[in-house]
């Protein structure tokens, strides 16, 4: 008998281990992996760091390159992989779990560096965007989707505002710092030891520190369905049971007009976020500034963006979704012009650089919230995913349609329109978004 009871006790104890009611949602209670996902983010923001300013050099200086749209392919390669692995990141990690998907993520992305430092030609450079692609597409889209499990829907904003502050602030400082070590010493080979060592912990601390945060959805599933969070008159709630691949791609893309305004909020986001990544550094050195001074130029957009996402994601909490996405269009628009009137003004190029982080500050952790406010937790990684990909699809708009414009045109007109078309996107947003947040 007593046999028995230890045996019924022992096993009581090690089911309520895995039941969701040991689990708590919640920044506070969560607040040691929820530091080491934004740890682990920084690492993936450095490995997109670690070109900013090099590669694009590398590609005018090294190998002779001449066409703008040939020179920002490496970023159309790294866009168009990112964008299909998002699309299928979420329905991936709800099979096989966050952590699985985060860790793939990094061993894909173990060789860049290597590649990177070693490539002959430019094929290998851009054969390493592919990898880096997967890399981004996996292991950023885990750290969102695993921060968006601990935390639950109260705290979204903050919680998507730290992890994009981890990652791009990164994006910035490593930007800054591979310019440094490229003007000192070389475009080769110091910048990329770097990033060997970034990719390692990244990999190491993934499969060794991070946990699975499949438990906290499924509290949060069990939650919504119990009607315990209030949020049953959503639209999406008659679909949460049986929403395909298919039709979540439909009702993000399209069929919601929230969600529409969103994904090409998020498209033009990073339309203009590749150019400023590829074009902006050719641009740069057509005025004959020096690499540091296109280093430091270049690390002002992603350091303004990622340091006032820690404000933004949370203001999105309190004062709606809608209301800062679209003057943040509206405001990258207005920096990217200032860039191109400044000509060879210095102060002028830092002021249009830092409209472009303000901006971009307040649209991409709300964008992200938005999703999420709308996505029923058993489909919301999948709904993450499609945003993602629409957004991710920007980058390949950036680099091969705005370079091919450039190359046809000018550098100038090409950034005309690039502002134009973030200008526009605002407007819609304004016309056409409702808001999201749910009180």
């Amino acid at each position: 008998m007593q046999g028995n009871s230890t045996n019924e006790n022992g096993n009581n104890n090690n089911s309520k281990k895995d039941t969701p009611q040991t689990v708590r949602l919640g920044l506070r209670p969560n607040i040691n992996q929820f530091l080491i996902l934004v740890l682990v983010n920084a690492f993936v923001g450095a490995m997109v760091g670690l070109e900013q300013t090099v590669v694009p050099l590398i590609g005018r200086n090294e190998f002779g390159l001449e066409s703008n749209a040939l020179i920002v392919s490496f970023i159309a390669s790294f866009g168009a992989v990112k964008a299909v692995l998002n699309l299928f990141a979420g329905s991936m990690s709800d099979k096989w779990g966050r952590k699985s998907m985060l860790v793939l993520g990094w061993l894909f992305g173990l060789p860049v560096p290597f590649i990177l430092l070693f490539a002959p030609d430019w094929n290998w450079i851009i054969f390493a965007n592919v990898l880096l692609g997967i890399n981004q597409g996996l292991a950023w889209s885990m750290t969102v989707n695993m921060k968006i499990d601990l935390v639950g829907k109260k705290r979204r904003g903050l919680a998507l505002g730290l992890n994009e502050f981890a990652g791009y602030v990164s994006v910035a400082l490593v930007g800054f710092a591979t310019g440094y070590l490229a003007a000192t010493y070389g475009l080769k080979p110091y910048p990329f030891y770097l990033g060997i060592g970034f990719a390692l912990l990244g990999l190491l601390i993934s499969f060794f520190v991070v946990k699975d945060t499949r438990k906290f959805t499924l509290l949060e599933i069990k939650e919504q369905d119990e009607g315990k969070d209030g949020i049953k008159e959503n639209e999406q709630h008659a679909l949460a049971e049986t929403a395909s691949l298919l039709q979540v791609f439909s009702i993000t893309s399209w069929k919601n007009r929230s969600l529409l305004s969103a994904s090409q909020a998020g498209l033009v986001n990073n339309l203009v976020f590749g150019v400023t990544w590829g074009l902006f550094t050719i641009y740069f050195a057509s005025m004959d500034f020096s690499v540091n001074d296109i280093a430091f130029l270049k690390a002002i957009h992603p350091g303004v963006w990622g340091v006032l996402q820690l404000v933004t994601g949370t203001m999105s909490d309190r004062v709606g979704r809608k209301i800062l996405i679209y003057p943040g269009m509206i405001i990258q628009g207005i920096g990217v012009w200032i860039v191109l009137l400044s000509a060879n003004s210095f102060i002028g190029i830092i002021i249009g650089m830092s409209l472009l982080g303000i901006g971009t500050a307040l649209v991409y952790p709300t964008l992200l919230a938005a999703i999420s406010d709308i996505a029923h937790p058993k489909w919301r990684a999948t709904s993450l995913g499609v945003y993602r990909f629409w957004r991710d699809l920007g980058f390949v708009f950036g680099a091969i349609g705005i370079g091919f414009i450039a190359d046809l045109s000018s550098s100038s007109i090409a950034i005309q329109i690039v502002a134009w078309i973030a200008i526009a996107s605002g407007i819609f947003v304004l016309l056409v978004m409702k808001e999201t947040r749910r009180v």
